[in-house]
């Protein structure tokens, strides 16, 4: 895992991108955007995102932007592979997680 500092107004994830990492959020604040920029939900520290692309579709489903200076961990999609088999809880957790998020 790495630590990410992202500032205020900084894209954290962007709709449709790749997803190579989940996020877990440790210190700040930010807001899901739709497609037109409409802010649906606001996520902050013991908070994950990034899941869903990295679990389920490959594909960034929403864009995240910083509304405050933020502090996350960033596990990869490689060391998440590494690390499954001895977590399987971890995977059941983001995956459910993620199927919720994706219904909505």
């Amino acid at each position: 895992m790495n630590e990410v500092e992202v500032g205020a107004g900084a894209k954290v994830i962007t709709l449709d991108d790749y997803g190579s990492a989940i996020y877990f959020i440790e210190h700040g604040e930010a807001v899901v955007l739709t497609d037109d920029g409409e802010a649906t939900q606001t996520v902050g520290p013991g908070d994950t995102i990034g899941e869903i692309a990295v679990l389920l579709t490959g594909q960034r489903t929403a864009t995240v932007e910083a509304r405050t200076p933020m502090r996350l961990l960033s596990l990869s999609g490689q060391d998440f592979e590494r690390i499954r088999p001895r977590v399987p809880e971890l995977e059941r957790s983001l995956r459910r997680l993620g199927l919720e998020r994706a219904r909505r």
